[in-house]
C-alpha cells in the first residue's frame, strides 16, 4: 500500500513533469513563430519596368521568391491561418487536404483577379480574412474533432484569401511578357511558404505532442484562444480603417 507521503510526493513529481512538458511546448511553439518569422533578407520588390527587361525564367524566379516572402516573413494573418488549420488535427494527411482545399480556392480567385475578371474591394476582403482565421480558431475550441464540412468551410475561406493574395500582387503588377508565368510563379511561391508552416508545425509540435493526452488542453485551446484575440482586433480595425 502506498504511503500517505508516497502519495503526496507521486503527486508533486507528476506536477513538476507536467509543468515541464508545457514549459517546452512553449518553447517549441515559439521556435515555430520564430522560423517563420526568418527568411532571407527581404529585397526591394523589383519595380514592373524592371522585370519587363529580365528573361520570363528571371522574371519567374523573382515573382517565386515574391510569392514565398509573403507568406514568410511578411503574411503573419496567413501564418496564423494554417497554424488554425493544423492545430485540432495534428496529423499531416487532414492539414494537408484541408492546404489543398485552400490553395485551389485561393488559385482560382487569385487568377479571376489578376485578369479583371473580378475586382473585389479591399475594404471588405481584408475583414473577411481576418474574420476566417477568427472562425477556425475559434472551431477549433468549440470542436473536439475535425469534421468533414471543415474542407468546404476552407475552401470558402480560400477563395477569399485569394483575393487578398490578389491585392498585394496587383501593387506590384506582372510583366506582360511573362504574365502567366509569373503569375503561376507567384502562386508556387506562397504554396511553398504555406508548406513551410506546415512541416515545421508537424516536425516541431505534432511528433512530439500531437499524441499525447494533454494536446487539446494544453495546447490547441491556449494557442487558438491567442489566435482568436489577434484575429479579433484585426477585425476591428480592418473595418475601421
Amino acid at each position: 500500500m502506498v504511503s500517505l507521503k508516497t502519495g503526496h510526493f507521486i503527486f508533486f513529481t507528476l506536477k513538476i513533469g507536467d509543468m515541464i512538458s508545457i514549459r517546452f511546448i512553449i518553447s517549441r511553439l515559439s521556435l515555430i513563430i520564430v522560423l517563420c518569422s526568418i527568411s532571407a533578407k527581404v529585397s526591394a520588390h523589383v519595380i514592373v519596368q524592371e522585370l519587363e527587361k529580365m528573361s520570363a525564367a528571371s522574371a519567374a524566379w523573382e515573382y517565386l521568391k515574391t510569392g514565398y516572402q509573403h507568406i514568410l516573413p511578411l503574411g503573419i494573418d496567413h501564418i496564423l491561418f494554417v497554424l488554425s488549420l493544423f492545430l485540432l488535427s495534428p496529423r499531416l494527411k487532414p492539414v494537408l487536404s484541408q492546404a489543398t482545399a485552400f490553395t485551389v480556392a485561393h488559385s482560382i480567385t487569385l487568377g479571376l483577379s489578376m485578369y479583371h475578371i473580378i475586382n473585389p474591394p479591399s475594404h471588405i476582403v481584408e475583414p473577411l480574412i481576418a474574420l476566417s482565421i477568427l472562425y477556425v480558431s475559434l472551431e477549433n475550441i468549440i470542436s473536439p474533432r475535425l469534421k468533414a464540412a471543415r474542407i468546404g468551410i476552407v475552401f470558402l475561406f480560400g477563395l477569399v484569401h485569394g483575393m487578398g493574395f490578389a491585392g498585394a500582387l496587383g501593387q506590384l503588377g506582372l510583366p506582360q511578357n511573362a504574365y502567366l508565368l509569373s503569375l503561376v510563379m507567384f502562386n508556387t511561391g506562397v504554396e511553398l511558404g504555406q508548406l513551410t508552416i506546415i512541416m515545421l508545425a508537424y516536425f516541431l509540435l505534432a511528433k512530439t505532442f500531437g499524441e499525447k493526452p494533454y494536446y487539446r488542453k494544453a495546447i490547441v485551446i491556449p494557442v487558438s484562444a491567442v489566435i482568436v484575440c489577434m484575429a479579433g482586433i484585426w477585425t476591428i480595425e480592418r473595418i475601421l480603417v
